[in-house]
């Protein structure tokens, strides 16, 4: 390996103020000075890259850029750390794919204290099926669980439920044993859902505003994975003592609410981070993924396509077309 290796990447840059995305040729020599250099395999499509991709300086500041906040291969080169030549590894979150050239290339260079040890009995691919998305679910439900939730208690809400997160938190909490109600304005994937374990499948107006501080208790606990308007319903509808985990934003940052579900209520509010946590932390999920927790229905669905698909796919995430898991594999 020299800094003469040429590799590809899906790189986007900026033309007469559009961020264009395409297939570039590039050198190892391109990729910034860190630890660990490593050959990837397989990717994982998230909401964010699709922010990335489309010039979000919010995500991305500097263009041109290669996207791809996840990434799974084998460790070519390691000049610190606890990683050796020829080790399996996975990245996500930290600045991978946001201002650090991310798995949308064939190569990535880190710091080691970005990279986790491969699940035993995994390869990237199944790793990637999971990805952020899938890391992120892991950890709402373990917050959950942390807050005493319980099958005996109650139905348990996820919001988003199509999209990449929501779809592995209703599977992982129907394998647990929970009643799982998905909440999603994709009623064409009502069946897929139902699939996946969730008994009953609600539409986005389940979530519609109303002006009512609380309504009347519909769930035990909930995982929501949209925010804006739709968060703030869903804790008006809350069982006393319920928590919900909060982990994204597609309906907006913005929360406005009252104290009255959580001084009338006693719910809890359980915000979630997958990005800049502990690596133990996300090592504690991926080997709870890959033994316990393994979703096999998500698994088998997982969709691959080539860097060649990226563009469409991307812009599907930005209109709120995508649903379910997509990796890209690079030998595609």
């Amino acid at each position: 390996m020299t800094n003469d290796t040429e590799f590809k990447a899906w790189r986007v840059q900026e033309q007469d103020g559009e961020y264009i995305g395409s297939e570039q040729t590039l050198h190892v020599s391109d990729l910034p000075e860190n630890d660990v250099l490593i050959r990837v395999s397989h990717s994982s499509l998230n909401y964010k890259d699709a922010l990335s991709a489309s010039g979000n300086k919010g995500v991305t500041r500097n263009f041109p850029h290669t996207p791809g906040i996840d990434a799974a291969g084998e460790v070519v080169e390691a000049s610190a750390g606890p990683f050796s030549p020829g080790d399996k590894v996975l990245v996500t979150g930290y600045d991978l794919g946001m201002n650090t050239d991310g798995g949308f290339g064939e190569y990535i260079r880190v710091p080691a204290g970005w990279c986790v040890s491969m699940p035993r009995d995994w390869d990237a691919r199944t790793a990637m099926i999971y990805g952020t998305a899938g890391l992120t679910a892991g950890l709402c439900v373990q917050k959950l669980l942390t807050m005493g939730a319980a099958p005996e208690q109650g139905k348990v809400a996820v919001s988003g439920a199509s999209g990449a997160v929501g779809s592995v938190a209703v599977e992982l909490l129907a394998n647990l044993g929970f009643e799982v109600v998905g909440i999603s304005g994709k009623q064409d994937h009502a069946d897929a859902l139902k699939n996946l374990g969730a008994s009953e499948v609600l539409g986005r107006d389940a979530l519609a505003a109303e002006k009512k501080p609380l309504l009347k208790p519909a769930f035990a606990n909930a995982v929501d994975t949209v925010g804006g308007g739709p968060l703030a319903e869903l804790l008006k509808q809350i069982h006393p003592g319920g928590s919900v985990s909060c982990c994204g934003l597609v309906a907006g940052p913005q929360l406005e609410t009252t104290v009255l579900p959580f001084i009338l209520r006693g719910n809890n509010l359980l915000g979630v981070d997958s990005v800049e946590i502990p690596l133990a932390q996300k090592q504690a999920v991926w080997d709870k993924f890959s033994g316990d927790w393994a979703c096999k229905k998500t698994e088998a669905s997982a969709r691959d396509i080539g860097r060649g698909e990226l563009d469409s796919a991307l812009r599907a995430f930005l209109k709120g077309e995508s649903s379910g898991k997509i990796v890209l594999d690079h030998s595609m």
